[in-house]
């Protein structure tokens, strides 16, 4: 069949194109059914594609989009496999530095012989001390602080000596905001000398962990 004939059998007045006959698909002239074939081949083609296809494609264009991330998980999770070890090493040690902090940090009972400390500090530091007061607890997120508030009185020298031997104590104890006045003066004392009165609070903390 030559490009004439197959056009010619478009012209067929035989075929009603408006209802034609599928039931009698064989009656049809050859070159509608050759296009008819063309067609239903194409659909099928473009509905494979469209159905299974195009969704493998998605699926591997974002398999393909996550290559990175999981690479770089691979390589995490590689790192932190290699150095378990260390990493088991280095948790020990911080456990037992929380532990040694946690000693360090007085519970309710120890308050009062925190109270002698900073007494005995003052003394030796050559203070006398007036009042030491402990406050009511302010509760925080993972700890206990209590204020304390410190009267004493002594020379400028001895409340330096104070402050830097309040470092040494066993305990966590920090110090705040302090006030100063002079109450009079020594015959023949220098400045540094001259008495004075000083009130600086003092705050000591406790794991929330043993509050109940």
């Amino acid at each position: 069949m030559n490009m004439k004939e197959f056009l010619d059998g478009f012209k067929q007045e035989s075929f009603d194109y408006q209802n034609p006959d599928f039931n009698n698909m064989g009656s049809w002239p050859l070159a509608i059914k050759l296009s008819t074939l063309i067609l239903i081949s194409a659909l099928i083609v473009f509905g494979f594609y469209w159905f299974a296809v195009k969704d493998s494609k998605l699926r591997y264009q974002g398999v393909v989009a996550k290559e990175p991330t999981l690479k770089q998980q691979y390589q995490s999770k590689s790192f932190q496999a290699a150095n378990l070890d260390a990493f088991k090493e280095q948790l020990a040690k911080m456990e037992e530095d929380f532990g040694v902090l946690l000693d360090q940090l007085p519970d309710e009972t120890e308050i009062p012989g925190l109270l002698d400390d900073i007494s005995t500090t003052g003394s030796q530091s050559g203070l006398e001390i007036d009042k030491i007061t402990p406050q009511g607890d302010v509760v925080k997120e993972f700890y206990i602080e209590t204020p304390i508030t410190i009267d004493v009185r002594g020379s400028y020298h001895e409340m330096g000596n104070f402050v830097s031997s309040m470092a040494a104590i066993s305990r966590i104890v920090t110090l705040h905001d302090f006030s100063m006045k002079g109450i009079g003066s020594r015959s023949g004392a220098n400045e540094s000398e001259a008495p004075l009165q000083m009130t600086i609070q003092a705050k000591t903390y406790r794991y929330k962990g043993d509050a109940q």
